[in-house]
């Protein structure tokens, strides 16, 4: 192989890390923990307390008050995720 170069690969743009770097997904899972954080000051939640913060309508980005409801975390993730399911 004379006369080829290989491109270092840039392993920050891709692999597992990747999906979760975008810009769209760290506005989400910012707006999420700002919602842990307001159900904490309200005193719905402690840390440790194995509850998770639902979003009613599945928006994380909505973050009002009458949208945020703590559950266990075995009811917050018991169904799927998909465009059949939605939320309750």
């Amino acid at each position: 192989m004379v006369g080829k170069v290989k491109k270092k690969r840039n392993y920050t743009l891709s692999g597992e890390g990747a999906y979760d770097k975008s810009p769209k997904r760290m506005a989400a899972n910012r707006s999420r923990k700002k919602a842990r954080y307001a159900l904490e000051k309200a005193g719905k939640v402690k840390r440790g307390d194995g509850k998770d913060v639902d979003h009613k309508n599945g928006n994380p980005l909505d973050n009002r008050k009458s949208n945020l409801k703590a559950k266990p975390k075995s009811v917050n993730r018991s169904f799927p995720r998909n465009n059949k399911a939605g939320k309750r």
